[in-house]
């Protein structure tokens, strides 16, 4: 499994406390960011055996990114490719990276706290109805 991500998730808020995904919510870009980053870390956390990676593809020259943004819309997307493809014995960490141009970067201390990342699968499997394994 590969979650993208974007390094806007540093700036992302862990507070939870109004929540609401039932409805359009005044979240940011920043938290959704920051949630995906945690769920991918929760599930490397519990599934060890699966493979689940962050990677942040840069800000890329895409509609989103606008024509100015300074990374390149090659590299961008390589990191994912690289680990969906490369030997088992090339990715260190197996899972549970956050990755950045095929190097691991550190991601928003939330992300990687379990209580954070618990108070978030438990939000989820309510508007869910599921429960991840």
């Amino acid at each position: 499994m590969i979650f993208l991500s974007s390094g806007m998730h540093l700036s992302g808020s862990a507070d939870l406390d109004g929540v609401d995904f039932d409805r359009d919510s005044a979240r940011s870009y920043e938290d959704s960011k920051l949630y995906v980053t945690a769920f991918a870390m929760a599930l490397a956390g519990r599934r060890p055996d699966a493979m689940a990676h962050v990677v942040d593809p840069g800000w890329v020259p895409t509609r989103m990114g606008g024509p100015g943004a300074p990374d390149s819309l090659v590299e961008g997307h390589r990191t994912q490719e690289w680990l969906a493809t490369a030997p088992a014995s090339e990715i260190r960490p197996r899972s549970g990276g956050y990755w950045f141009h095929r190097r691991t970067r550190q991601p928003h201390p939330a992300a990687l706290d379990p209580a954070f990342q618990d108070a978030l699968l438990e939000r989820l499997a309510a508007h869910t109805g599921l429960t991840p394994a």
